[in-house]
């Protein structure tokens, strides 16, 4: 304890830039400061400061202790603070992003149970259909469907995410059965203009990716637009699992080409690399992994 406090008190006068102001900020005396000091540098066998009755320079040792010390300083705050949240009452404002039509589905009725299990936070849910920057916007969290290639995240995957081509029953018989998805180019389809993709849609086909140029009346911009054009009978549409799933049941929309890959990602929950996670974001991105679990063994899948 003697060394870390000695350390502490060297790098409070190096950051103060002299003993009378580390002093002051401090409210300690500047002769304690000035004895756990010199206590630190015999304890060393090297002088860290160059001290003048008017100035005060750190010496080369100085400089390379400064920095390892402010390093380990900052991890003992940080375990500090870890240990602290992980017996601590998650509290306080928790920001999420994430995609409208999860917002809309899984993630909204996710977020409304967390409440309910956490009366001490509040949530600010912004559903934007686009990659927000966590840090550079303030977000505690967001959930991503993707394939995840920012190393600088730290994510958690929650679940499977299927998509799939589908078309309205009638649609289908006045157009006839897609055997590959060559034919679609051919076939009124519904474009979702929010996509990466547009109106390329890709397949796997024979082990091979391939791109498909479609084209129809209608250009939306999100899963649920496309879903709706597609029970009024505008065409195929191609649309996450879990946004027509209950349409696929019902028989109101019908699945086509289903032997070919349209497209298989996973949905994530990521948060920015931190020695230290607060209560609040660690209580809900477990909750969002055991609540994703319940609803795969439940047979509700994305």
């Amino acid at each position: 304890m003697d060394t870390l406090t000695r350390m502490q008190a060297f790098v409070r006068v190096a950051e103060a830039g002299g003993f009378s102001a580390a002093a002051r900020r401090q409210g300690k005396s500047k002769a304690l400061l000035s004895k756990y000091v010199r206590e630190l540098e015999d304890e060393l066998g090297a002088r860290l400061l160059n001290r003048t009755t008017r100035q005060l320079s750190m010496t080369e040792a100085g400089q390379v202790y400064l920095r390892e010390a402010v390093d380990i300083l900052q991890r003992i705050d940080d375990l500090k603070s870890t240990v602290h949240d992980t017996h601590r009452e998650p509290r306080g404002l928790l920001r999420i992003a994430a995609p409208r039509t999860l917002g809309d589905g899984e993630i909204g009725q996710a977020i409304m149970e967390f409440l309910q299990k956490e009366p001490l936070i509040t949530v600010d849910v912004r559903l934007e259909d686009r990659f927000v920057d966590l840090v550079e916007e303030g977000f505690d969290v967001a959930v991503r469907v993707s394939e995840l290639t920012d190393s600088s995240l730290i994510a958690r995957t929650l679940a499977p995410f299927r998509i799939l081509v589908c078309v309205r029953p009638d649609v289908l018989a006045a157009t006839g059965r897609p055997m590959t998805p060559a034919e679609l180019a051919e076939m009124p389809c519904i474009v979702d203009t929010n996509a990466k993709v547009r109106a390329n849609w890709t397949f796997k086909v024979d082990g091979e990716r391939r791109s498909v140029t479609v084209r129809g009346r209608v250009e939306v911009n999100s899963p649920r637009a496309v879903r709706a054009a597609a029970l009024a009978g505008l065409g195929f549409a191609k649309v996450p699992y879990m946004t027509v799933r209950e349409d696929i049941a019902a028989g109101r929309l019908v699945a086509v080409l289903e032997e070919f890959e349209v497209g298989a990602s996973a949905i994530h929950v990521v948060y920015p690399h931190r020695r230290h996670l607060s209560g609040k974001v660690r209580a809900f991105v477990d909750f969002l992994v055991a609540w994703f679990e319940k609803a795969q063994r439940a047979g509700r899948t994305c």
